[in-house]
């Protein structure tokens, strides 16, 4: 049996539906949008990072099963200008998201960056955030977190 990370079965279901999309988008280079789970209206070109540029999807990922391994260093005034901000929730970039499945299944959701606007969702008490996904490997995760890297299962 695999283990789910932190978000439980939560964030298997999760998995399990963006291999599936991942699966469905692949073979026949659709559309944007079409094949893959629903997204919300926000991929301008101006919001996309160097490293989802070439991601046009953006999922609501439950912010239960994301893992932010990094304190944050928060300016509270920019937390409060994006909940402000965020009454127009199109305004506001998604967040990348690393998906890296564990040795034995699990499904583990990793965010690096993003902090001021996970921090104005918390605030929020919103159940999910945008975000766009990034298939990723345990190396590339040991690059962000070196020796620190956990076993995932």
């Amino acid at each position: 049996m695999a283990m789910a990370g932190p978000g439980g079965s939560r964030g298997a279901r999760l998995g399990a539906a963006l291999l599936g999309a991942e699966r469905r988008a692949r073979p026949a280079r659709q559309e944007e949008g079409r094949g893959q789970l629903p997204v919300a209206a926000m991929a301008e070109d101006g919001d996309r990072s160097i490293h989802t540029q070439h991601i046009s999807a953006v999922h609501n990922v439950p912010m239960s099963v994301l893992i932010r391994p990094i304190p944050a260093e928060l300016e509270p005034g920019k937390v409060q200008s994006l909940m402000e901000t965020l009454q127009d929730p199109e305004r506001v970039p998604p967040i990348d998201v690393l998906w890296i499945k564990g040795s034995q299944g699990g499904d583990y959701f990793y965010s690096f960056g993003g902090c001021h606007r996970f921090a104005a969702h918390r605030a929020l008490n919103r159940e999910t955030i945008p975000a766009k996904i990034i298939p990723s490997t345990l190396s590339d995760l040991r690059t962000y977190l070196g020796s620190s890297t956990p076993h995932l299962r």
